[in-house]
């Protein structure tokens, strides 16, 4: 935790009472002018004192030729002068007393092994007058609260959100964003190559600091890990991080710009996990998520109702809540007849509930009211230029406010409840994200994934004959024969060589392995005896009602990667060709690729190659590449199918062994219309 005495040394930089420009400038297009400007135009309430040996006056100030001229103490002192004077100018500070110093100037560690050397003597410097130093290479640091604007642009919006930022460009854009939206930023740091301060101090300042809600941080890389876990640990605020450098080439290219250690993402994404820090992988979302954190009040639980004007910004915000593991719950039958005579008769009561572009702010107003007690979070979308919308929400009431395609009324109102401290999101996406990032992890239900495919409707062919359809088309398939006694099953395995595998042959059981319904490596007469009562017994203990054609006997494939191929006959698009990995993997990881027809066999070798698990299929760490040929073969061989005929809504081939040297089909599903 940070002591008392660190405090008070980044307060000079944070809070400083006099502040010296080193390098100030009289011209109005060189840095040293602008910041020296920014400075007084910001409010500062201290003394100003202008470095410069060349000028007897700059912006009405007496100006000195060296911060040792200055009479009184100096806190803070802005360094912007060329890098090879920067270590006499800050051994002049330490000499001087004074307590922190920001150096603007660029050309230090970045710049190469002569800029290293130079940082080096600046350090040297520094810690020998125990001088904290900002930067080199920075964008200076801006206090709204206190005031000060040792940085540029020019912003004076005092909000809840402080900006750490290894690139000044990232943190002044946040800013900006916070700025031009009205609510501000408590402080903004722009670190740099961070010779001293860095992300670690910053994060244990802004914790105690009390103007400040949320920390939010633009990193590269952690400079000092275990000072970093220290800080974390210690944390009292929410902490949003937007961690660049995580493809190889982004590392190299963060490695590169502040000469910072990337290190591994996925080491970042654990630590992140660990501590409950909110990771932010867009500009976007690292604006986003600070300001809901700072201003959404966090709700109970995870039950949303959306009112809005439009139906359309309503369904994408259905789909990013369920994505988010939000709960879009049925609007219940007490809250129908309580909105019913508030609203059109038109308008659609469920969830959400869809006021029409009927609607104005008074109807949004009524609607919150009564149905506020059934919800954690009212998701308000201002569909269209709803008037005085900003009259009918409430700060820190569970309300998440989007204002949606309202042009210049949706500018205007949206400033307002800024104002108010109510934070508006542009779209239903971002605002449904930045609200889940408010909500404790425990509180949200498991992500609903995007629908894969329509469910097939019809009659499920016996399994010997969606067998003998896929043979016919030239595909290799285990031996099968249907048996209808235990006796028979066991001439049939006498006959195709054990071992065997039994299945449950039944139109009415799509998954036969959930229900008992597939007996594997079935070795000897005596095992397949006892699995064939053990499969019966299971399957009509589980489905009594199911009817029953028999057991499949096959003999069992020789072991090989699975695939699935298959095709879903979409009710607008027409058959769909699938494959994935196989087995239960399609189900839990859908690591699959689609195409529609028709299916060419560039197309089909373009599916096998575009999955994630491509890998495993074209040889993985000394293991034999499968067959691609075989499987695009297979592919074709679907689409074939599902071309001739169109009484069949899907096919399904999992397991599809693949081996070096061709296929093997080990199951097959077939759908047909009734």
């Amino acid at each position: 935790m940070m002591d008392k005495d660190s405090v008070k040394q980044l307060d000079a930089i944070l809070r400083p009472q006099s502040v010296a420009v080193i390098g100030a400038s009289t011209s109005p297009d060189k840095m040293g002018h602008e910041i020296l400007k920014n400075i007084i135009d910001s409010g500062f309430k201290g003394s100003v004192h202008p470095i410069n040996p060349k000028a007897d006056v700059i912006l009405d100030l007496p100006c000195h030729k060296s911060v040792k001229d200055i009479e009184g103490p100096v806190d803070l002192a802005v360094i912007i002068i060329p890098a090879r004077f920067v270590p006499q100018a800050v051994q002049e500070c330490g000499e001087k007393g004074v307590k922190g110093a920001i150096i603007i100037t660029g050309g230090f560690a970045e710049a190469g092994e002569e800029g290293e050397e130079l940082q080096q003597q600046v350090i040297a410097a520094a810690q020998k007058f125990d001088v904290r130093l900002i930067g080199p290479n920075c964008q200076g640091v801006n206090n709204p609260h206190h005031p000060l604007c040792a940085s540029w642009p020019l912003l004076t919006y005092a909000g809840k959100v402080a900006l750490i930022s290894q690139s000044g460009t990232v943190g002044a854009a946040m800013m900006d964003w916070f700025s031009e939206e009205k609510l501000g930023t408590s402080s903004f740091v722009s670190m740099g190559n961070r010779a001293d301060v860095d992300e670690a101090d910053l994060i244990a300042y802004f914790n105690q600091d009390p103007n400040t809600e949320v920390i939010a941080a633009y990193i590269e890389g952690i400079k000092r890990p275990e000072q970093f876990i220290q800080a974390v640990e210690q944390l009292q605020k929410p902490l949003v991080i937007l961690k660049s450098g995580r493809t190889p080439k982004g590392k190299v290219a963060a490695e590169s710009h502040t000469k910072a250690l990337a290190g591994a993402d996925a080491i970042y994404e654990a630590l992140f996990a660990k501590y409950d820090i909110c990771r932010a992988y867009t500009a976007e979302e690292f604006y986003d998520y600070a300001k809901a954190l700072a201003y959404l009040k966090p709700p109970q639980g995870n039950r949303i109702l959306f009112i809005t004007t439009s139906g359309g910004a309503a369904i994408l915000a259905t789909d990013q809540a369920e994505q988010e593991g939000l709960d879009v719950s049925p609007l219940p039958q007490e809250a129908v007849e309580a909105i019913t005579p508030l609203i059109p008769a038109h308008a659609i009561k469920a969830n959400p509930v869809d006021l029409t572009g009927d609607a104005t702010a008074r109807m949004f107003g009524d609607v919150m009211e009564v149905t506020r007690k059934y919800y954690d979070t009212l998701g308000v979308i201002f569909g269209d230029p709803v008037e005085d919308a900003s009259k009918v929400v409430t700060a820190d009431a569970n309300e998440l406010i989007i204002f949606y395609g309202g042009a210049d009324v949706e500018r205007h109102e949206s400033e307002l409840m800024h104002l108010k401290g109510i934070p508006v999101f542009p779209t239903p996406e971002r605002g449904i994200k930045a609200l889940a990032r408010v909500l404790e992890r425990k509180t949200l239900d498991a992500p609903q994934r995007p629908t894969l495919t329509v469910p097939a409707a019809g009659r499920q062919l016996p399994l010997h004959q969606a067998f003998a359809r896929i043979a016919e088309q030239g595909l290799p398939c285990t031996d099968f024969a249907l048996a209808d006694s235990q006796s028979s099953a066991v001439q049939i395995a006498k006959e195709q060589g054990f071992p065997v595998a039994l299945k449950i042959s039944s139109p009415d059981i799509l998954h036969k392995s959930d229900v008992g319904g597939v007996k594997l490596n079935l070795g000897s007469a005596e095992a397949l005896e006892k699995a064939f009562d053990e499969l019966l017994s299971a399957v009509k203990s589980s489905n009594p009602q199911a009817r029953i054609d028999g057991v499949l006997v096959s003999k069992m494939a020789s072991p090989g990667l699975e695939v699935i191929a298959g095709m879903n006959r979409d009710p607008q698009f027409g058959p769909v060709i699938l494959f994935g990995l196989g087995g239960i993997m399609v189900e839990i990881f859908q690591d699959v690729s689609l195409r529609l027809l028709p299916l060419t066999r560039e197309d089909a070798l373009a599916m096998i190659r575009e999955i994630k698990g491509y890998g495993l299929i074209s040889g993985y760490r000394g293991r034999p590449a499968v067959d691609e040929e075989a499987l695009a073969d297979c592919l074709t061989a679907v689409a074939r199918i599902a071309e001739s005929d169109p009484e069949i809504n899907e096919i399904d081939l999992n397991p599809l062994f693949a081996y070096p040297d061709g296929i093997l089909v080990a199951d097959a599903r077939i759908i047909v219309r009734d």
